[in-house]
């Protein structure tokens, strides 16, 4: 049983390292026949084909961040849900339905305080 249990890490093993070598091998090869001719203008940033003017740095707005959190939240919420909605049925069968149903909107319920308190701070409003 031990044989068969390391076993399966080889096995494993061997599909890492060949991935490894396989992409490693193709980086490799690519570095050895691609055209070497570097110059100024590959080297100049692309913008669109405007001529870049001034440095790259430009500060992003705050609420950008906020949005991508909100949004992450609501993301992972659906990644919570979509799983429950699915076994739900299961737990219903086993006498256990009415705890699992009050547990996820409790879970709901705090996002959606979460939302709010995020629409009472004016996070959501974009002036």
């Amino acid at each position: 049983m031990l044989e068969q249990y390391f076993g399966d890490y080889i096995t494993v093993g061997v599909f890492i390292a060949t991935g490894a070598l396989l992409v490693g091998g193709g980086l490799i090869v690519a570095g050895l026949i691609r055209p070497k001719n570097p110059n100024k203008v590959k080297s100049e940033i692309y913008e669109c084909g405007i001529e870049p003017i001034g440095d790259g740095w430009s500060q992003t707005h705050i609420r950008y961040y906020i949005f991508a959190l909100l949004f992450l939240i609501f993301d992972v919420e659906a990644v919570f849900i979509f799983p429950w909605a699915l076994i739900i049925e299961g737990f219903a069968d086993a006498g256990q339905g009415l705890y699992v149903l009050i547990v996820m909107f409790l879970f709901i319920f705090t996002l959606l305080e979460g939302l709010l308190y995020a629409i009472r701070k004016g996070v959501l409003r974009w002036e």
